[in-house]
C-alpha cells in the first residue's frame, strides 16, 4: 500500500494552542485528549459534537500519554518530572527517580502487553529558558529510555545510548521497540529513528537506523497492525515499512509534534501540529490500541 494509506481531506479541528503534543483517543469518553505544553493544559476535542474544551488546566506541563489496560491514562509530567497516572480526573505519580536522582522531563511512553510501562526522558522540561517545564538539571547524568514494572516498582534503563529520546512506539509482536532521538545536528548526531530488538523485557543492540537528512525531526511515532511506522516528520507526517521505506506522506500546514490513531473503528488519524489539531482517515488501525482494547474487554 503506498497512498492509499490515507482517504480523504487533512481537517483542521482546533487551533489556538501554542504547542500540541501528545494526542490520545481516550475509548471511554470517545474522546481525544492532548497537551498544549507552554499553555500548561490538557485539551480534549469530542468529534460528536466537534468541540473542544480544557480537560484540566495549570497541568504541570503535561507531555506524552497512552493507555493502559485497565482504561486508565498514563501520561508523562515535565514539570513534576515523573510518569503518572490520570484515572478519571485523580492524577497519582508513578515514579519520578531512577537509582536515588530525579528524571529529566518524562516525554512519551507505551505500555506493553506483559503491562511493563516504557517511556523517554529527554531534557526539555528542564532546559534554560523553557517554556514546557522548570529549569532544573540531569541529575542522572544521561537522557534514557526506561522501562518500569509496574509489579516489582522497579525502573531500569533499557536504551542508554540515544542523546535526546523521544518519541516511541512498539512492532506489532513487541519484538521491535522505536525510538527517535531529536537532538539533531547541534549535539553531533543526525535526527533519526533508532531501532531495537527487545526480549525479555530488555533491548539489545540497535538493529536498525533511519536517519533523516532534510532537517525535519521525528518526534513522535505510532505504529500500524502491519507493522508500519508513522512519524512526524516537519510539516508532514511520514509512513514507513518496518525497513525505514517511504510509503508515504501526509502534508500538514505546520510542523507536527505527534499523531494517534482513535474514531469509532480506530482509523481516524489526529495530529497534533504546532497550534492545531487535525484529523484524517486512514485504510489501517494501531497495533497497540487493538491489542490493549483486546486486554481489555
Amino acid at each position: 500500500m503506498g497512498n492509499d494509506l490515507t482517504t480523504g481531506p487533512l481537517e483542521c479541528l482546533f487551533t489556538g494552542a501554542v504547542w500540541a503534543e501528545g494526542p490520545l483517543w481516550v475509548p471511554s469518553s470517545r474522546t481525544v485528549r492532548w497537551s498544549d505544553i507552554p499553555n500548561n493544559r490538557i485539551l480534549e476535542f469530542n468529534p460528536a459534537t466537534g468541540s473542544t474544551r480544557d480537560y484540566a488546566v495549570g497541568v504541570e506541563y503535561a507531555n506524552g500519554r497512552t493507555l493502559d489496560a485497565d482504561g486508565s491514562v498514563v501520561q508523562c509530567s515535565h514539570g513534576r518530572r515523573r510518569l503518572e497516572r490520570d484515572r478519571d480526573g485523580t492524577v497519582t505519580g508513578i515514579v519520578d527517580t531512577f537509582e536515588g536522582h530525579r528524571l529529566n522531563s518524562p516525554n512519551d511512553v507505551v505500555v506493553a502487553g506483559d503491562g511493563g510501562i516504557w517511556f523517554t526522558d529527554p531534557p526539555y522540561g528542564i532546559l534554560p529558558g523553557t517554556r514546557e517545564g522548570h529549569e532544573g538539571e540531569q541529575e542522572y547524568g544521561g537522557c534514557h529510555v526506561f522501562r518500569f514494572d509496574p509489579a516489582s516498582g522497579a525502573l531500569a534503563a533499557v536504551v542508554t545510548d540515544l542523546v535526546h529520546p523521544n518519541g516511541l512506539a512498539f512492532s506489532p509482536d513487541e519484538s521491535i521497540l522505536y525510538v527517535a532521538d531529536t537532538a539533531g545536528p547541534g549535539y553531533g548526531v543526525p535526527l533519526r529513528i533508532a531501532a531495537y530488538p527487545v526480549r525479555d523485557g530488555r533491548c539489545g543492540p540497535r538493529s536498525g537506523l533511519l536517519t533523516l537528512e532534510d532537517g525535519h525531526a521525528a518526534d513522535g511515532l505510532r505504529v500500524d497492525v502491519e507493522g508500519r511506522i508513522w512519524t512526524s516528520a516537519g510539516p508532514s507526517v511520514r509512513v514507513y515499512t518496518p525497513s525505514f521505506d517511504l510509503l508515504h506522506t501526509v502534508a500538514v500546514p505546520e510542523t507536527v509534534s505527534n499523531l494517534c490513531f482513535g474514531g469509532p473503528d480506530g482509523q481516524d488519524v489526529y495530529i497534533t501540529a504546532t497550534t492545531s489539531l487535525y484529523r484524517i482517515r486512514s485504510a489501517t488501525t494501531d497495533s497497540a490500541a487493538r491489542y490493549l482494547e483486546s486486554n481489555h474487554h
